[in-house]
C-alpha cells in the first residue's frame, strides 16, 4: 500500500537553467511581472496579495482581466511584440512563446521542476511508456521522450499542432511521441478496456473545458473517474503519476486523498503541495501558482 505523506511540500521554480528564458521579476497587488526571453509582461495573479518591491514596472505587454472570474480579458501592448512569437529554451527543448487570449504564453513555466522530477523517477529507464494528458503544447512530452515513448493527448487541435511545431523546433521530430487530438477521459477509458499500462502518467486538467466533439469537462465531476482509470493503467512496476490543478478553490490534501483512494493497492508514496515560482534577486518571495498531488514508486 502506498504511504500517504500528510505534510505538504513545495516544488519551486527559481528561474530556468537559462536565466533569460523565464524569470519572475516582481509580484504584488494582484499582479506579477515576468520575463520571457527578451520581453517582459504583467499578468493578473490573485495570490500575490503583498505589495510589489519595485516601483519600476515597465513591461512590453499587460493582460487586463475582464469583469468575470473565468479568464476573460485582453492584452495591451506598450511595445511591439512578434506576432508569430519568439523562441525560448528549456534544456534541450525549444519552443515558441506567444501571448494567448487565455493570459498565458503557450506554456506554464512553473512546470519546469515537474519535468525534472519526472525524469528523476524514470532514471535508468530508456524504454519507458508514458502518458501526458491535457498535454497542451508538448513541453512535458518532449521532456519525457528522453526515456522512451510518449502518448500526448489534448482536445485542442491547435495545441497539438503547436506541440508538433515545438518538436520540430527542438529537432525532435523523430522522438517516439504519438500526438493525439482526443478527449482525455474517453481516451483513458478506452486504454483501460485495452488493458494498457504505462510507466508514468502526467495530467494537468482544466477547471472547465470541451473535447474535440464538444464534450463537456468539469473538474469536480470528471476528475475522480479519470484518476480511477489512470490507476488502472499503472502497476507495481510503474514509476509515477503527477496531477496538477490550477485556479480552483481546493486543497492539495483533497486531490492527494483522491490519489490515495485510487492507488491504494500499489507500493510507493503519495505526496502533495504547491507549485511556486521564486522572484529573482536576494530574498525573492515564493509565489504559489498551483496545487499538485503525486505518486512515485522507487521500485
Amino acid at each position: 500500500m502506498a504511504r500517504f505523506a500528510a505534510s505538504p511540500i513545495i516544488m519551486e521554480c527559481a528561474g530556468w537553467p537559462d536565466a533569460q528564458s523565464y524569470r519572475l521579476i516582481d509580484s504584488g497587488a494582484g499582479r506579477k511581472w515576468e520575463g520571457f526571453g527578451p520581453y517582459t509582461f504583467i499578468r493578473p495573479e490573485p495570490q500575490a496579495m503583498w505589495q510589489p518591491r519595485r516601483d519600476d514596472w515597465d513591461a512590453d505587454g499587460e493582460f487586463i482581466p475582464g469583469s468575470d472570474e473565468d479568464g476573460g480579458g485582453r492584452w495591451v501592448f506598450a511595445r511591439e511584440v512578434p506576432a508569430d512569437g519568439w523562441n525560448l529554451t528549456w534544456n534541450e527543448v525549444q519552443f515558441t512563446a506567444l501571448p494567448t487570449p487565455f493570459r498565458h504564453l503557450q506554456f506554464f513555466p512553473d512546470m519546469a521542476p515537474v519535468w525534472d522530477w519526472m525524469r528523476e523517477q524514470l532514471a535508468g529507464r530508456e524504454d519507458a511508456e508514458t502518458l501526458n494528458m491535457f498535454g497542451y503544447t508538448g513541453l512535458g512530452s518532449l521532456a519525457l521522450s528522453r526515456h522512451g515513448s510518449v502518448t500526448h493527448v489534448d482536445a485542442s487541435k491547435k495545441s497539438v499542432a503547436q506541440a508538433r511545431e515545438n518538436a520540430a523546433l527542438s529537432s525532435m521530430e523523430a522522438a517516439p511521441i504519438r500526438w493525439l487530438v482526443d478527449d482525455a477521459a474517453k481516451f483513458t477509458a478506452r486504454e483501460v478496456r485495452r488493458e494498457r499500462r504505462y510507466d508514468g502518467i502526467i495530467l494537468d486538467p482544466p477547471k472547465f473545458g470541451r473535447g474535440p466533439k464538444n464534450e463537456t469537462w468539469r473538474l469536480e465531476e470528471g476528475l475522480p473517474p479519470l484518476i480511477e482509470d489512470c490507476a488502472n493503467l499503472l502497476d507495481a512496476n510503474s514509476a509515477f503519476l503527477f496531477l496538477t490543478v490550477y485556479a480552483v478553490r481546493m486543497s492539495s490534501l483533497a486531490i492527494a486523498g483522491l490519489l490515495d483512494e485510487a492507488l491504494r493497492g500499489l507500493p510507493g508514496v503519495i505526496e502533495h503541495g504547491d507549485l511556486a515560482v521564486r522572484e529573482v534577486g536576494e530574498g525573492g518571495r515564493l509565489l504559489p501558482t498551483a496545487i499538485f498531488a503525486r505518486w512515485s514508486n522507487p521500485g
